[in-house]
């Protein structure tokens, strides 16, 4: 028990004459404070000794006293210091009061020397002290402050923090007195001092938990600071089981303001960087995001600041932020807006790096930095995903809707995916990877996923489905049996099929067949739903049910060659076939199951048929071994078109029908012998070697009789074939066409000619794939014979063309009215006729052609002026040989061009495409030697052109030929260069030519030493593609130029500049400068082949020197054109390809290329925005310490930009117009962006222009600004003195809507130049000269001004300064355009390009009340200068 303690013994009271109180023991203050402390007790008076100041010393020896107790010390302070804080409570007026200040300094003085053990007595202790320091005077709380800031740096248990508790009072008394001066500084010093101590860990924490009862006292700037320290504290001491706490105590003080931002921007870094701690790390990044999402509901602004941190900049970008905004979207507020920043962030970084890609002038660092972000953000989406199963369950429907939200975001066929080569995954892949992760890692969303599949597929748009199909094909490619749990989502799916898009529904069947394999009920349920299908009235639905009906009975027979899809041996028999009367131990095939089914297809629709007989072709393809089942299933039909024993064999006429007053196929005859004929080349040779499995599918055993049956409908449909082919030879075809019919109903008969004539002309093109099939395996004795008959059905198909177009088009390449192909089963077709397509899908296989393609260059070399008259046609004399070669040839390559369009329009995994197409690269050497042989002829024949009538008409027969060559030519590069499955095309071509290495080609081609093509380079692909231009395209774009073969040297352009854009940066200015050699050298009439030159020369050479081209070539221009001070010549002397008759070709082509340049501007200016945010905002988000790639972009933009201007300042003195006017409002646009994004917000400071800046903006106002002043001035009074014919009226007003949107762009660059040079005191605006003759003018808001009808010349002259006047506020708008409501609708830029080519006088009668505002016209401005 403890002992009472004795007073001292030297008291004072000798030295007085009045009684001496009676002393008390600390024993007895306490029990006196109990006493006081007692309820419904009424207050009675302080002993005296209390009352005296005098018993102050002992009452504190009484603490030192029970301090000094080895007997629990801390429970007697407590108690003793608990006694007088309750007695000085319950008295506050007596002198007892002033006992406070000392009190708390002697415990203060025990408690930092470690005299009392610091526990919950010592914390309980200063926590009453805490109410009593109001009591204490000013200059004693400074002494408090500074013996706790003194004891900072022995903190180093959570104990020893207690003493902390009184700092917050402490500093707010000293920050509201009145009797320490400068107050303000006081407390920030004390704060600095806080903040620049060394912290230990329990230190930190402790910091964080007081800081908000003081953050009223810490300016914007030190709390910046204190939370710096805090998150650098974070990254050395703090232990991982203190982060969850240490992160709430953050989030409590974010939630009182302290620092929003910075708290939000710093526990994202800390853990997005923290990369040591494995899974207990997760765990604890667990716990951190449900304290985010508490707080974040407790404050939703917190939910703002997370949003905004990824909304400024991207590079704030990690797998924790990633989470954050997951965790963020589970409140209900938040979901849309936190999933749309992730989509945003993701799809600005794809599109940053294919910009930055693109932009030629943009460096390759620049594009790396872009695509190392995008990189950045798919690795942080996929960490946070991975992570998912760590303690954070809560975002798993979070993940699920970024997932499909990404796979929304891709179109198919117009947005490109980003290729696997730059190493980045895309948006599709990136969505699907995270619901493949989530569907394997999380059981209890693999029901929502599926659901989400089916509400997705059933709601959205055909291209944005086939991701979401493609998703479900791999889970069940790869999870069958996780899906099997699901097969009932998969089923309603199914249910939809009739009401699905037709691209849709037959690829939901064909990702569900592996399925089959698991549950035949599924099976079942598909085919039931197909059957229906087949019922349906839409055509459409039943184009894709016989495509899905294909789609699984090709899956059953690739199953027993193991193909892609794996089914049971024995497959189940259809829901209408359950009960089947007749058991089949093996079980019956789908294509006989489906037999009937697809029997009901022969008597439908045209197109319906036409997908029949590919679905036929492909069943072919996978078993031959079927060919025989199937001509048994087409012969009855196919006899109903085709009589032996007629004198018109064929049908046709019952093919096309009239109904309705309209025509349309009813029976692709040409389709049916197309399928016949192919499945006749594709069947077993040996057909007596046939597995009986096919037959026994129909429920009898083969028998002699059966094989005799089966062998008989193969023969029937090859005799057939060879008497069609005979038919079609000698037959009368006008006939077969019925060209004799009244005419009466000429116009209806016509239309059904020409539906005849494209039946029979893919009949004749089948014919010609047989004769080709029958010439490979032919002995040489028996070629010739074909050959005649090929050459004759070459001219049968050009006769029959003639009819499948319409009789005004005219000898070129042929627009026919047909049927559609099948690739447009897409279309929505009207019941009782197909939709005429484009142009006819043909039949011909590249075999065919290549062979056609070689006879065609046989008969052209057999020259009868040589003695080699051909001698292939017996029935036709030598004189007409040359008119057998000039139709083969023409027809032919007629046929390869419409070849090659269709090439690239067929499915990439269509085996149609294989069949038809092959190799389509065979067909490159011997078009290019086509051209080649050609080539002298046409040289010869131009030189006798003049002299002979009949020389010019050869003439132009040959560049007919030339340029249907080249057409072909062009596509096959095009291919070549745009699939890596035909890139060795090029090297066929380099091959096919027949020049040596060393060789150049052909005489009078310099190649001087800048021309060093093909040299030294290693890959053989760069150099195949320039052994292409150099041995090949070189010499004939030099013969061409020099003969005036004008559209032919257009094509070799167009062919350069496609194989120049693929090549190396390096090697791409090789062939630049060669087409620069060229314009210097040619001096081209044509305006369309010297658009092309110029063109090329341009793009071909890379930035800068590109716009140094475009300048040089501007000067000549200048030239040519003519200024007011300098007269026009003829012809420039540098560039001869610059004259009067390519001018204006050149001017458009050059203004074009700056146009680009102009457009790539905008998204920088974009960037530079962000970027300027984010540094005025204070954000830091640079994880890797690197440059940010906008400083380098800035340059660049400056550099560009000063080019446009020289380049531009060129066309200002020309008589070019609307398009330069508009060009010129965009490039100003984008400089008064510039200028308004370099302008500091308030409290933000402001940084110097650089002197790039300022060199561009003192170019753009001398060179350019000035100017075109000048020549909008000039422009309008010459359309005031001329008297213009009516039909150019329209784009003088074009012009004149013009003007106003550049002069506001102009005003508009100014007035933030003006803002500019006022923050920075730099005079930007010294080289300025101002307009005189403006179209309107920016004016004050005033009432005066609003009035006025006609504004005086004062108005004017007080412009400038109003415009001067205008608020930084108003610069700091964030509006897209413009920022003054007063500007006339027709000057600004939206309305300019909106009603460009609208009539004035359309505009509402509003809108131009609102101009006569503001708007003045330039005339009347003029008339009163003049008064």
């Amino acid at each position: 028990m403890y002992r009472a303690a004795e007073p001292p013994k030297n008291s004072t009271a000798a030295h007085h004459p009045q009684p001496e109180p009676s002393p008390l023991t600390d024993i007895e203050i306490i029990s006196l404070a109990q006493h006081h402390h007692q309820p419904n007790r009424i207050s009675s008076q302080l002993p005296p000794f209390l009352l005296s100041e005098s018993s102050h010393p002992t009452l504190l020896s009484f603490l030192d006293s029970r301090a000094s107790s080895s007997l629990n010390s801390s429970s007697a302070v407590f108690d003793y210091v608990s006694a007088l804080l309750s007695l000085i409570s319950r008295h506050p007026s007596s002198g007892l009061s002033s006992l406070v200040s000392a009190l708390l300094h002697s415990y203060l003085r025990l408690f930092t020397s470690h005299e009392i053990p610091h526990d919950h007595n010592s914390l309980s202790t200063l926590q009453q002290f805490v109410g009593y320091i109001d009591m204490i005077e000013i200059r004693e709380i400074q002494k408090v402050i500074d013996l706790i800031t003194s004891y900072l740096p022995q903190i180093n248990v959570l104990e020893d923090a207690h003493v902390l508790v009184l700092i917050p009072k402490c500093l707010e008394l000293v920050r509201i007195s009145n009797e320490v001066d400068k107050p303000v500084e006081y407390v920030n010093s004390v704060v600095d001092a806080l903040i620049k101590c060394e912290w230990s860990k329990v230190l930190l924490i402790k910091m964080v938990e007081i800081v908000r009862d003081f953050s009223s006292c810490i300016d914007k700037l030190r709390r910046r600071e204190f939370l710096e320290k805090i998150f650098v504290k974070m990254r050395k001491d703090v232990e991982m089981q203190d982060l969850p706490g240490l992160v709430y105590q953050l989030l409590v003080l974010a939630t009182k303001g302290f620092g929003k931002r910075e708290v939000i921007e710093g526990i994202v870094l800390y853990f997005g960087c923290m990369n040591k701690g494995g899974s207990v790390m997760k765990q604890v990044e667990g716990t951190v995001l449900l304290h985010v999402n508490f707080a974040v509901k407790q404050d939703p602004s917190l939910g703002q600041e997370v949003l905004g941190l990824v909304r400024l900049d991207s590079r704030a970008f990690n797998h924790f932020t990633v989470a954050v905004l997951l965790s963020v979207a589970r409140i209900r507020r938040f979901s849309e807006s936190a999933i749309g920043v992730l989509k945003s962030a993701l799809f600005n970084a794809y599109k940053d790096y294919k910009f930055a890609k693109a932009c030629r002038w943009l460096s390759d660092e620049l594009s790396k930095e872009y695509m190392e972000n995008a990189r950045v953000i798919e690795k942080a989406i996929l960490k946070a995903v991975n992570a998912s199963h760590y303690g954070r369950e809560h975002i798993v429907p979070s993940i699920v809707q970024l997932g499909f939200g990404l796979l929304e975001g891709v179109e198919e066929g117009t947005q490109k995916e980003i290729s696997k080569s730059d190493g980045l995954m895309g948006t599709e892949e990136l969505g699907t990877q995270v619901l493949k992760c989530l569907f394997e890692v999380h059981d209890m969303s693999r029901n929502e996923i599926i659901e989400q599949c089916k509400f997705r597929v059933l709601s959205l748009k055909p291209e944005q489905c086939f991701p979401i199909t493609r998703l479900l094909g791999y889970l069940v490619l790869v999870h069958p049996r996780s899906m099997l749990d699901h097969v009932s989502h998969l089923k309603e799916m199914l249910d939809y099929f009739a009401f699905m898009d037709d691209r849709i529904s037959p690829h939901l069947v064909t990702i569900l067949l592996p399925l089959i394999k698991y549950n035949r009920d599924l099976q079942d349920y598909t085919i039931l739903v197909l059957r229906k299908a087949m019922f349906r009235r839409e055509n459409a639905v039943r184009l894709a049910a016989i495509s899905a009906i294909f789609d699984l009975i090709l899956a059953e027979k690739q199953s027993k060659t193991d193909g892609l899809f794996s089914f049971q041996e024995s497959s189940s028999q259809a829901s209408c076939s359950q009960h089947s009367e007749v058991p089949q131990p093996t079980g019956p095939d789908l294509f006989q199951e489906l037999g009937g089914l697809l029997q009901r297809c022969l008597y439908q629709q045209a197109n319906v048929r036409q997908n029949l007989y590919h679905g036929l072709m492909k069943l072919v393809l996978v078993d031959p071994l079927t060919a025989s089942t199937i001509f048994d299933f087409l012969l009855p039909h196919f006899q109903k078109f085709y009589r032996e024993d007629a004198d018109v064999q064929l049908g046709i006429d019952q093919c096309v029908k009239l109904e309705n007053g309209s025509c349309c196929i009813e029976e692709p005859l040409d389709c049916l012998l197309f399928c016949i004929s192919w499945i006749l080349l594709l069947q077993p040779q040996n057909r007596s070697g046939h597995h009986s499995d096919s037959w026994a599918c129909f429920g009898f055993s083969i028998t002699q009789e059966n094989e005799a049956g089966r062998t008989l409908s193969g023969e029937s449909f090859s005799n057939a074939l060879a008497r069609i082919r005979k038919f079609l030879r000698n037959g009368n075809l006008e006939g077969l066409l019925g060209k004799d019919q009244d005419s009466a109903s000429r116009p209806m008969e016509e239309e059904k000619r020409r539906y005849s004539a494209t039946l029979l002309l893919g009949i004749v093109e089948v014919a010609m794939n047989i004769i080709v099939a029958e010439l490979e395996k032919a002995a040489n004795t028996q070629k010739s014979e074909l050959e005649r008959e090929l050459s004759q059905f070459v001219d049968i198909h050009e006769f029959v063309e003639k009819y499948t177009s319409n009789s005004r088009q005219g000898t070129g390449t042929k627009r026919a009215t047909t049927r559609a192909s099948v690739s447009d089963a897409a279309d929505k077709i009207a019941l009782g006729g197909t939709k005429l397509a484009p142009e006819r899908t043909p039949f011909l296989a590249t075999s065919s052609i290549h062979r056609l393609l070689q006879l065609a260059l046989e008969l052209w070399k057999l020259d009868p002026k040589n003695g080699a008259a051909s001698q292939i046609n017996s029935q036709h004399s030598s004189g007409k040989t040359q008119v057998l070669n000039s139709k083969v040839l023409s027809c032919i390559l007629h046929m390869c061009f419409r070849q090659l369009k269709f090439f690239s329009f067929t499915g990439k995994d269509d085996p149609i495409k294989t069949l038809i197409y092959g190799e389509i690269k065979l067909l490159g050497p011997p078009i290019l030697n086509i051209i080649l042989s050609l080539k002298p002829v046409s040289k010869a024949g131009t030189d006798l052109s003049m002299k002979e009538a009949k020389g010019r008409k050869d003439v132009e027969v040959i560049k007919e030929r030339i340029h249907l060559a080249l057409l072909c030519l062009k596509k096959l590069i095009e291919i070549s260069l745009y699939d890596a499955k035909y890139v060795g095309l090029i090297d066929d071509l380099v091959s096919a030519s027949g020049f040596e290495d060393g060789s150049t080609g052909v005489k009078g081609v310099d190649c001087d030493g800048e021309c060093q093509l093909a040299e030294g380079i290693d890959d053989q692909s760069t150099r195949s593609k320039e052994l292409l231009i150099k041995k090949i395209i070189k010499p004939l774009l030099t013969e061409f130029l020099e003969i005036s073969f004008f559209r032919e040297a257009e094509i070799l352009c167009d062919i350069v500049l496609m194989i120049g854009n693929k090549l190396p940066e390096e090697r791409r200015n090789l062939v630049g400068s060669w087409v620069i050699r060229i314009c210097k050298s040619s001096p081209v009439s044509n305006s369309k082949v010297a658009k092309s030159l110029i063109f090329s020369a341009v793009t071909l050479s890379s930035p800068p020197a590109d716009l140094d081209v475009a300048q040089n070539m501007a000067d000549e221009l200048l030239r040519v054109v003519g200024s007011e001070d300098t007269n026009p010549v003829d012809t420039s002397e540098t560039f001869p390809v610059i004259n009067k008759s390519t001018d204006a070709a050149i001017a458009s082509t050059i203004l074009q290329s700056v146009e680009s340049t102009v457009v790539d501007m905008d998204w920088i200016t974009i960037r530079l925005k962000t970027y300027y945010m984010a540094t005025q905002k204070g954000a830091f988000f640079n994880q890797m310490h690197k440059v940010a790639p906008e400083l380098a972009m800035e340059e660049m933009l400056y550099s560009r930009a000063e080019a446009v201007v020289k380049v531009l300042s060129y066309f200002v003195a020309m008589n070019l117009k609307e398009h330069l006017l508009r060009l010129a409002a965009k490039f100003y646009k984008n400089l008064a962006r510039i200028s308004k994004f370099r302008i500091a917000p308030k409290g933000c400071k402001q940084v110097l222009p650089s002197l790039k800046y300022q060199r561009l903006v003192e170019i753009t106002c001398r060179r350019l600004t000035a100017p075109v002043y000048n020549f909008v001035a000039h422009m309008q009074k010459n359309q005031q003195e001329s008297n213009k014919p009516r039909g150019i009226v329209n784009k003088i007003k074009r012009e004149n809507k013009c003007i106003p949107d550049l002069i506001f762009q102009i005003e508009d660059y100014e007035k933030y130049l003006i803002q500019l040079s006022k923050s920075t005191k730099v005079n930007l605006l010294r080289h300025a000269k101002r307009s005189t003759s403006r179209d309107f003018k920016i004016l004050e808001p005033s009432e005066d001004t609003l009035e006025e009808q006609n504004p005086t010349e004062e108005a004017d002259s007080d412009h400038l300064n109003a415009t001067e006047n205008k608020s930084s506020e108003e610069s700091a708008d964030e509006g897209e355009e413009t920022d003054s409501g007063q500007l006339p609708k027709s000057g600004s830029p939206m309305a300019a390009e909106d009603t460009e080519d609208e009539d004035e006088a359309a505009l509402p009668q509003v809108k131009r009340a609102k101009m006569n505002r503001v708007v003045q016209d330039s005339s009347d401005e003029e008339e009163q200068q003049q008064s």
